[in-house]
């Protein structure tokens, strides 16, 4: 190994008697750097069935993956066989510094591997090492394997001959691989399904049917929240979301949808917060407990800049629609830009881009908040495994406001980060919309007008009082209670209420096609 490089002694990385730390976790381990490192990784001391396993939460490999006792040989390890972490890597390649990267650079020049740890060095660092530009007659070689992660678009770096193909730029990038639930979502077309549910549904119906979910998910996405507010704070918000993916998202856009949301400006500023914000209790003197901040107020702008480069450079890619929705989206909610309302900002924002890509049909609206407030505790979960491993790294204080001031650069812990599971999650809501709800509300309108029509056939009522008598009976079991009878239904004869309770089961024992 070449004698500038540092080396890396056994006794460092020493686990116990059977393991020790190596890639990511050597690194962090010997250059004593803190970042959330998800899933470790250790070499076994004796053979591991299968190459490799999982073990108390640390992937162990065999001893034949063990790598050479220097810093590049725990760099190339981690670049070949751990899920890239942008973040980690980071803070170790500043940790190591420009020569030790450059002479890893020169004495490995021929690696593959060292060419994408020159090109990620300078993409993380914006510093240019002191080295010439690869020779040209090198081969291009991707930094991404697209068979394991979601790729962004082919841009060629002729300096390191590597493809960047990255899904996001340097201000924001999330990680997505390519698991086999998320394959198996894709596989099913979903966005296809709702065409055809649509080709066998009656105009009239799906017009419905779409005002329906419309006002679902917006009660949702308040519901979620703990809010129960007024029904034109409801229908306010879900014209937002309806007129949402009519216009590119845009950091306007962003900042015109919140203003939409929050038209009472006494109590919330407009457009991004100029203060800390966090999640969490108060003790009794005040003070905060925070469960998560958000990042820092001078960090937002390029923060969210960096989410909507990335949302356009996804979007040329052709990335899945589902799979690019769920890292603009969570990546808002993270940033957490605005004083209120970022948890319906960043529901919105699903819905922005699911139409601006054109998954979902002209004039529908997934309720996918109405799913989440199903899975709420999944839903909270998938929030708090990305979130708070990030407060480890993040030094704060309180303030006489009672709120939290952050006293370190944090802005790489928003940048960057593995949304994987945060993609499976959304993708499992947006299954269940199209394959549970919106058949069953389109099932529930066609049997409501037979039943109407044939309520109608049978005796003169209005129509608002025939949607209340269908309610009624389908929420009783298919029998008009006697209360109801006596009630509001009291000129109905014995034979009629019998007729109509019998119109009412037969229009709804249809089953759903």
């Amino acid at each position: 190994m070449p004698a500038k490089i540092p080396t890396i002694s056994e006794a460092a990385v020493t686990i116990d008697s059977h393991r020790s730390w190596i890639g990511y976790a050597a690194l962090q381990h010997v250059l004593k750097c803190e970042a959330p490192l998800r899933e470790p990784c250790a070499v076994s001391s004796g053979h591991v069935r299968g190459s490799v396993r999982l073990d108390k939460g640390i992937r162990l490999y065999d001893q034949r993956y063990r790598p050479d006792s220097d810093v590049a040989g725990h760099l190339f390890f981690a670049l070949k066989h751990e899920t890239l972490d942008l973040l980690v890597l980071k803070k170790i390649l500043v940790r190591l510094g420009s020569e030790t990267v450059t002479e890893i650079v020169k004495s490995y020049q021929q690696k593959q591997l060292a060419r994408k740890l020159w090109f990620l060095y300078e993409w993380l660092t914006a510093e240019k090492l002191p080295l010439d530009d690869a020779e040209s007659r090198i081969r291009y070689v991707p930094l991404l394997d697209s068979r394991q992660y979601f790729t962004g678009p082919n841009r060629p770096s002729t300096r390191h001959r590597i493809i960047d193909n990255l899904p996001g730029n340097r201000s924001f990038c999330p990680v997505i691989r390519k698991t086999e639930v998320l394959q198996k979502f894709i596989a099913l077309d979903l966005s296809n399904k709702v065409r055809e549910v649509m080709g066998k549904t009656s105009r009239d119906v799906w017009r419905r049917t779409a005002s329906f979910l419309l006002l679902a998910d917006s009660r949702a996405s308040f519901a979620i929240e703990g809010e129960r507010p007024p029904r034109n704070r409801i229908e306010r918000w879900a014209q937002v979301i309806q007129k949402s993916g009519n216009r590119p998202l845009s950091m306007i856009e962003i900042l015109n949808m919140h203003e939409a949301l929050i038209q009472d400006h006494r109590f919330v500023a407009k457009g991004f917060r100029t203060e800390g914000v966090f999640l969490g209790e108060r003790d009794r003197l005040g003070e905060p407990q925070p469960e998560f901040i958000g990042s820092r107020p001078q960090d937002i702008e390029s923060l969210i800049q960096g989410v909507v480069e990335s949302h356009r450079i996804m979007a040329e890619a052709l990335m899945d629609p589902v799979i690019h929705a769920s890292a603009i989206a969570f990546g808002l909610v993270f940033i957490h830009p605005f004083e209120d309302g970022n948890g319906r900002m960043h529901r919105a924002l699903i819905h922005q881009i699911l139409t601006e890509r054109g998954f979902a049909p002209p004039g529908i609206v997934f309720p996918v908040s109405a799913v989440m407030l199903e899975r709420i505790e999944e839903y909270q979960h998938i929030l708090r495994e990305f979130s708070s491993p990030l407060m480890h790294s993040i030094q704060w204080q309180p303030t006489e406001k009672g709120n939290v001031e952050v006293l370190n650069d944090t802005a790489d812990l928003y940048r960057y980060g593995d949304y994987t599971a945060i993609a499976e999650f959304l993708y499992r809501s947006v299954e269940q919309t199209i394959s549970e709800l919106l058949p069953k509300e389109v099932h529930y309108l066609t049997c409501y007008d037979k039943a109407q029509k044939a309520i109608g056939n049978r005796i003169d009522m209005p129509a608002n009082q025939i949607r209340n008598l269908i309610m009624f009976i389908t929420q009783n079991n298919m029998k008009l209670s006697i209360r109801r009878r006596q009630k509001e239904f009291s000129a109905l004869s014995d034979e009629e209420v019998n007729a109509i309770e019998s119109d009412v089961s037969r229009a709804f024992s249809v089953e759903d096609e």
